[in-house]
């Protein structure tokens, strides 16, 4: 067998490995997805009217509705790969990666075993928030296939970018409880973005962090696919923070896998 064949081989097989570990123990899924959902009824069933007057004078909830949407969905990615920072903890304190290591298995293969399954359950979870999104009323019926298809691609490689630092994240943590705290900033970012309100009504000093962290661009990117908006540079922007975060989670986590003594 080749080594690009025994590498996809066991690859899929660490999938599947982490794919039911999910399936058989769905709580920590469940449990981050409620922060997003829970934000998306908040701000649009209690602040809705407030925040919607304040961006664009007229109080109308469904307006924010569409406004918000797009930044919870790339929260929940945020979110949802926090327990891949969890489990590859786990896994490095359980002490399974080292009976990996005994056996004639690829060696990345574990890593990417985390990573495709991440992305997997960050699309799951995205259709379930967007799916409460469509049902409390937003619709994106400008929108044609082929920007259908643009976001999905986005939300793809920013989940992909998210999943390679989440695991380099669980592979530096001592334990599951430290990686949980250390990939916090995965939540804690979009509530510094536009996700909430326009980068324009921030403070001075703070405005540029705001529009040049990862979440903005990509949240500015999404609105303009799913509902019209100007894209401008935020689209290049998007695309470069998911390449350089993929690029470096990957060198991190693979370093620091393959240098770890356990």
């Amino acid at each position: 067998m080749s080594a690009i064949a025994l590498a996809v081989r066991d690859s899929n097989t660490m999938l599947r490995r982490n794919l039911l570990h999910a399936r058989r123990y769905p709580s920590l899924t469940l449990n981050l997805l409620l922060t997003p959902i829970m934000l998306l009824l908040l701000f649009v069933y209690i602040f809705g009217d407030v925040m919607s007057a304040g961006i664009g004078g007229n109080a109308n909830r469904a307006d924010y509705i569409a406004y918000i949407v797009p930044g919870l969905i790339l929260m929940t990615i945020g979110s949802t790969t926090i327990g891949t920072a969890v489990s590859v903890s786990n896994d490095m304190t359980e002490g399974i990666i080292a009976r990996f290591r005994t056996m004639a298995i690829h060696r990345g293969s574990v890593l990417v075993g985390h990573v495709v399954g991440s992305v997997l359950q960050c699309i799951a979870s995205v259709v379930l928030v967007g799916a409460v999104a469509v049902a409390i009323g937003f619709r994106s019926t400008d929108a044609t296939p082929l920007e259908w298809l643009a976001a999905l691609g986005l939300l793809a490689l920013f989940a992909t970018a998210f999943t390679w630092i989440a695991v380099g994240m669980g592979l530096i943590s001592p334990s599951p409880e430290a990686a949980s705290n250390n990939a916090l900033p995965m939540i804690l970012l979009p509530l510094l973005s536009s996700a909430f309100i326009p980068v324009e009504t921030m403070p001075g000093w703070f405005r540029p962090f705001a529009e040049y962290q990862p979440f903005t661009p990509a949240i500015e990117t999404l609105r303009g696919l799913l509902l019209g908006t100007e894209i401008g540079h935020n689209g290049w922007l998007a695309l470069a923070w998911c390449l350089a975060l993929t690029v470096l989670g990957y060198l991190w986590s693979t370093a620091k896998f393959n240098n770890d003594p356990k």
